[in-house]
Parts: structure tokens; C-alpha cells; sequence
């Protein structure tokens, strides 16, 4: 049975970073958001109906595929705005799948400051996998947006839940939150 963990935060926050030091202690496959959204941005613009429909349309069917097959388990990337109804319904139905199948779904929510992360938003790594960010210039101006438009981190949200963990990793490193994520869920090295 394959599990589903979401590592979830605001742009920047090293959600991708974070998810492959998981998956490189526990065999976890990583699908991080921009997969999806990087193809598509050559066809239609960000934000467009076209856009909408290929993105989701694409989640889903990564989502279901897995959640079917006999991989130890998969970290999935996400920007939740939780002031957003519609973006706690995508979660749900991401989850749904694995869910379905009686599998584990947690939540690993990553904040780090807006400093670290505006460095962050510059990182070689980031840029290799994400070509949209590479005009630093509009990539900072979203990221400050969105930290003014959305509430990217949860307040009361998982409350009393066991299958949430908020890691604070301004100073953390990748590896770092990795091993506690590890242990505070108790996933099981590959």
C-alpha cells in the first residue's frame, strides 16, 4: 500500500528540497507541484481555465496511478492557501485515492521566514527544476504577493490531529527535517 505525504508551505519554503531528502531515506517517490505546472505553462498561461483543467487533470491521474501501485509511498508538494476553500477541497480530493485504498495520509507544513525564503527562491536547485522561477525578478514579486494575498501557513487547521507536523526550518536543514519528519511519523527507511 502506498502512502501519501504532503509537504505543504508557502513558495519557497523548500518543500521540493525537503521532499527528496525524505524519499532518499525512505524510497517515497517525490511529485512536487511544479511537474505539473511547468508543461503546461508552455501551452497556456498561469491561472487560465486551459491551465486549470490540464494541471488538475494530470494530479489526478499521477495521484490515482500511484496511490494504486506498490511504491513505498509518495511525497506531493503543494502551496496550500488555506483562506481558500477550493485549495482545501484539491487537498482532499489528492488524498482521496490513497485514502480510498486505506493507505496513511500525513502532512508535513514547512514555514520558514520571509528572508530565508526570498534567498531560497535563488537556489540552483530550484531554478534547474522550475523554469518559470527563473526571471528572479517576477519570481520575487509573486512570492511577496502571494505572502500578502494568502494565508500560506495553518492556524487551527490540524488542531488536535496526529497526521500533521510544523516544522519551523528557517535554520533547519533539508537533511534535518527529513530525520525528525522520519521520526515523528515513524516512516520506514528503504
Amino acid at each position: 500500500m502506498t502512502d501519501l505525504l504532503f509537504v505543504i508551505g508557502p513558495p519557497a519554503v523548500g518543500k521540493m528540497t525537503v521532499g527528496r531528502a525524505i524519499a532518499a531515506r525512505t524510497g517515497y517517490r517525490v511529485f512536487h507541484n511544479h511537474l505539473t505546472i511547468e508543461p503546461v505553462l508552455r501551452f497556456f498561461d498561469f491561472g487560465t481555465p486551459p491551465f486549470h483543467r490540464l494541471v488538475e487533470s494530470f494530479r489526478t491521474g499521477v495521484l490515482e496511478e500511484v496511490a494504486g501501485s506498490d511504491l513505498p509511498g509518495l511525497v506531493f508538494t503543494y502551496v496550500w492557501a488555506f483562506d481558500h476553500p477550493g485549495d482545501a477541497q484539491a487537498v482532499a480530493g489528492y488524498a482521496e485515492p490513497f485514502r480510498r485504498r486505506g493507505a496513511r495520509v500525513r502532512y508535513l507544513e514547512l514555514e520558514a521566514t520571509q528572508t530565508a525564503r526570498l534567498a531560497r527562491n535563488t537556489g540552483a536547485d530550484r531554478l534547474a527544476e522550475k523554469p518559470s522561477k527563473r526571471d528572479l525578478d517576477r519570481s520575487r514579486e509573486l512570492l511577496l504577493k502571494a505572502d500578502l494575498d494568502y494565508k500560506l501557513n495553518s492556524t487551527t487547521e490540524f488542531d488536535g490531529r496526529d497526521d500533521h507536523l510544523r516544522v519551523d526550518n528557517t535554520t533547519l536543514t533539508p537533511d534535518e527535517v527529513a530525520d525528525l519528519t522520519i521520526r515523528h511519523f515513524q516512516l520506514r527507511p528503504s
